[in-house]
């Protein structure tokens, strides 16, 4: 499959075909309360030249340069949690958790899912998952499982906290930072739609592992064969949760508790967040006593791995800066607008919400799909009245649902090509909950539609 990137560069190709085609349009806007919105029944077409070769280039320069701000947080707090996942904070965590549960395996798989989801929920990416594969194959082996249930138990439950974002200081900063809305707000609905899917997640595995260990043959590989050889960076025996890396949890944890009252009391958005997550490096660094220089190798190193991502917000945003110099987004507005007339409020989102869904199946970073689609959902939920915080949790379930399935998903592929399982076993086993999530995430769209879901 072609990469995001490329997917990317085609759809910038597309724009500029189409503004030959499509004829440009623009709507009227306001601001109210310091929100930028549609005036609904002023969409007129107006006069457009058509886009050149040239265009496609300059628009990744101005695309980046937008981006910068969301790309530079990018960057830092993937610096920032390298030095603390350098600092072996994260895996002892994780071995402590191994250990207290004493080979009792529903309680193992619900701890295991929990403490995953609630990373993911404060930005530890999913990604970082696939990092503990081996220590989740090492658990699934010891407890007579499958490797199925090794790698669902740390990414369905990575994915399962993914689905809220409640405290996700990149996907979710850069959607409520489109949609001109408080960082962070609406977290307490966010908290029920983490719980919600945390408990299907372990209730699925946990019924699955009871299966398959009164009778391995109905794993969903049919034979149980576990790699041969499992390295992970730490074993299941390894040292315990020490001071210092207690102490680097906390100063994790006060960091996020400061920005959240900073940004409730003070308005405090990503500039501040980024220097936040820059001075928890530093503290950590101080806490487990590196060194100015090897500081920075981590730090850099750590920006290394997520500069791909970063970089895909800023050519995601070209795609926007395209359709914005043919004048195309408007157009598509309402022609969206228009195909959702009659429907009403509930049955719209629904429909925004599929098309997310499918989305997302194409371009899986979570980031570069915000870039692009929430400047279009945006403003067809402000035509159907509908509150900005229903829009965003409508792309947030549908950025979130189809990662745990479609094979364009590099983390997925990874995680399954470290545990030797097949797409199609995976497929297998993952379907039936692919779908009960779908149908979670869209009652809960319809609820936000229907109480108003607001700021806070």
């Amino acid at each position: 499959m072609p990469d995001v990137y490329i997917i990317l560069f085609g759809f910038m190709v597309l724009v500029v075909i189409s503004s030959y085609f499509i004829p440009g349009g623009s709507y009227e806007r306001t601001v109210n309360d310091g929100i930028t919105q549609v005036a609904a029944d002023s969409f007129r077409y107006i006069e457009t030249e058509p886009l050149g070769i040239l265009d496609i280039f300059t628009a990744i320069h101005k695309g980046l340069v937008g981006a910068s701000g969301i790309i530079f947080l990018i960057l830092v707090v993937g610096g920032s949690l390298k030095v603390i996942e350098s600092t072996g904070a994260i895996n002892s965590g994780i071995n402590r958790l191994i250990q207290a549960s004493n080979g009792r395996q529903s309680i193992v798989i619900s701890v295991f899912c929990a403490t995953f989801a609630v990373l993911s929920s404060v930005g530890i990416a999913p990604n970082l998952a696939i990092a503990f594969i081996p220590i989740g194959l090492l658990l699934a082996r010891s407890l007579n499982l499958d490797p199925i249930v090794g790698v669902a138990m740390i990414f369905l439950g990575a994915y399962a906290g993914f689905s809220g974002g409640v405290f996700d200081p990149v996907v979710t900063v850069t959607g409520q930072e489109i949609a001109e809305l408080p960082l962070f707000s609406g977290f307490m609905y966010r908290g029920v739609i983490f719980f919600t899917f945390l408990a299907i997640t372990i209730v699925y595995i946990c019924n699955y592992a009871k299966k398959v260990k009164s009778d391995p043959s109905k794993s969903a590989m049919g034979v149980i064969e576990f790699p041969e050889k499992i390295s992970p960076k730490e074993s299941a025996t390894s040292p315990g949760f020490v001071f210092s890396h207690k102490l680097v949890i906390i100063a994790f944890a006060t960091s996020i508790g400061i920005f959240l009252y900073g940004g409730f009391n003070f308005g405090w958005g990503i500039t501040e967040l980024s220097a936040i997550f820059i001075i928890l490096g530093i503290i950590t660094a101080a806490i487990e006593k590196i060194t100015p220089n090897d500081f920075i190798k981590r730090f850099i190193s750590g920006i290394n791995e997520v500069i791909y991502g970063a970089l895909v917000v800023g050519v995601a945003a070209a795609v926007i800066v395209l359709l914005k110099q043919a004048s195309l987004i408007d157009t598509i507005v309402h022609s969206v607008a228009s195909s959702l007339e009659g429907h009403g409020k509930i049955m719209a989102m629904q429909m925004l919400y599929a098309f997310n869904l499918t989305f997302n199946g194409l371009i899986t970073s979570g980031t570069g799909q915000a870039a692009i689609v929430m400047p279009i959902m945006v403003p067809i939920g402000d035509m159907l009245e509908v509150t900005r915080q229903s829009t965003f949790i409508t792309f947030k379930l549908g950025d979130a649902v189809t990662n745990i399935i479609t094979p364009l998903s590099g983390t997925l592929m990874a995680c399954l090509a470290i545990a030797r399982v097949s797409y199609a076993d995976w497929f297998k086993f993952v379907l039936p909950l692919s779908f009960i999530w779908m149908a979670a995430g869209s009652a809960f769209v319809a609820i936000a539609v229907a109480i108003n879901y607001g700021p806070f």
